[in-house]
């Protein structure tokens, strides 16, 4: 299938950890804070990141059986709460890419499988929160990446069409995510996955920042 240009992009939605910001050391912190109290050494930051992107649990069930994981989740959130904005920083060229795309009236927003509360405060702590239309997260909708129906509540909630979209993302997730709603996916490999995995997985464009993603795209 070929995917037109900047364009046929009325709407672009993007994924928060790993895509516009780097929230991986908060993350691998949380994982050596429970871990250990389940039983579990810590964790490598290289674990991690190969852990995550499909939502907490999924994430967790990575370290632990299934008996121990809403519990470990518990620990694992409480903690992040606390350390949520002492790391997490833009990912090079995403505040940049955002006011772009702002300034040219395309609709913006953010679809994480990320906790929503944590990913509106991530996104006002680091400035961008007035240039997206919308932050849409887990536990905003009963859905998460890659269940179409998540994409179609983001969607309608930004009064935009899946014909006329993107989705900007870092994992296999991602793609599925964009493709089970009818429209591309653009990869950055500064995320969970490198350009080989997300090849494979499908993605219609593969850069290696945001910032090479934006030459493209504007």
């Amino acid at each position: 299938m070929q995917w037109g240009s900047m364009a046929r992009f009325a709407t672009i939605l993007i994924d928060l950890d790993g895509t516009l910001v780097d929230a991986f050391t908060t993350i691998h912190r949380a994982y050596v804070h429970t871990l250990p109290q389940f039983g579990r050494p810590a964790p490598t930051m290289d674990q991690v990141r190969r852990a995550v992107g499909g939502g907490l649990a999924n994430a967790m069930g990575h370290f632990l059986p299934p008996d121990l994981i809403a519990a470990a989740i518990k620990v694992h959130s409480d903690y992040t709460r606390q350390i949520l904005l002492e790391d997490v920083k833009l990912m090079p060229g995403g505040l940049d890419l955002l006011r772009a795309l702002h300034a040219r009236g395309v609709k913006l927003g953010v679809l994480t499988n990320k906790q929503a509360e944590a990913s509106r405060r991530i996104c006002g702590h680091l400035g961008v929160a007035p240039l997206l239309d919308g932050v849409f997260g887990a536990g905003d909708t009963p859905w998460l990446k890659p269940q179409p129906e998540f994409t179609a509540h983001a969607l309608q909630a930004l009064g935009a069409e899946a014909a006329s979209a993107l989705l900007i993302g870092d994992s296999p997730f991602d793609v599925k995510t964009a493709h089970n709603a009818g429209f591309p996916c653009w990869a950055v490999t500064t995320g969970t996955h490198d350009e080989a995995q997300l090849r494979s997985a499908g993605a219609d464009a593969i850069f290696a920042s945001l910032a090479a993603l934006g030459a493209e795209l504007l």
